[in-house]
């Protein structure tokens, strides 16, 4: 059962605590059942698709496009992924290598400033909003890449708490510095959007 947005904000702590938990367990159970592995940082996603012992490159038959994926064996009657990506990616930057019986398809995301919620549409979906990235790798990044990410996690706590987002309070601050300068103007039925 999905929880709307609105639903979600109502719902008391610990309710937000074990509606969070029973998401995380459900999303791990769905994410362990495909074929594969993935893991994603903003501007990348690396797939891991075992294949059988022994696989060499010559057998596998990988194909990456702008909008599709397909990781197959040579001669076999399905293959292992086929689908549509989920995310448009730059083909020229993406690649696969096998290594140790795993097939490790590394795609280069077009738009870096979005988290991925599967892999291939017609797979389970992760909550994006939930997404936190690895401790150690926030201080590698480049500092605008840094900046922007920060301000998506500081923009999900505003949210999960029921406060503005940075956007909003720079609007806020920006309509109070100009009531200041323009005490004449009635600012009482304002609405920021």
């Amino acid at each position: 059962m999905s929880t709307s947005p609105e639903e979600y904000d109502n719902m008391s702590e610990e309710e937000r605590k074990a509606k969070d938990k029973s998401d995380r367990e459900r999303e791990a159970a769905e994410q362990a059942a495909l074929p594969y592995k993935w893991t994603q940082l903003l501007g990348e996603v690396d797939v891991h698709v075992p294949v059988p012992k022994g696989t060499r490159g010559k057998n596998l038959i990988v194909d990456i496009k702008k909008k599709r994926l397909s990781v197959g064996l040579k001669g076999a009657a399905d293959k292992i992924l086929d689908g549509e990506l989920c995310k448009e990616i730059k083909v020229e930057d993406s690649t696969w290598t096998l290594e140790d019986d795993v097939v490790l398809v590394h795609l280069e995301k077009l738009n870096k400033e979005q988290w991925w919620e599967n892999v291939l549409t017609h797979h389970p979906k992760i909550d994006t909003r939930k997404i936190e990235p690895p401790d150690g790798k926030l201080s590698d990044l480049d500092g605008e890449t840094r900046g922007m990410v920060e301000k998506m996690m500081f923009d999900n706590q505003q949210r999960q708490m029921g406060k503005p987002t940075s956007d909003e309070l720079k609007k806020m601050e920006a309509l109070k510095k100009f009531q200041e300068a323009h005490p004449e103007l009635d600012f009482s039925n304002a609405k920021i959007s």
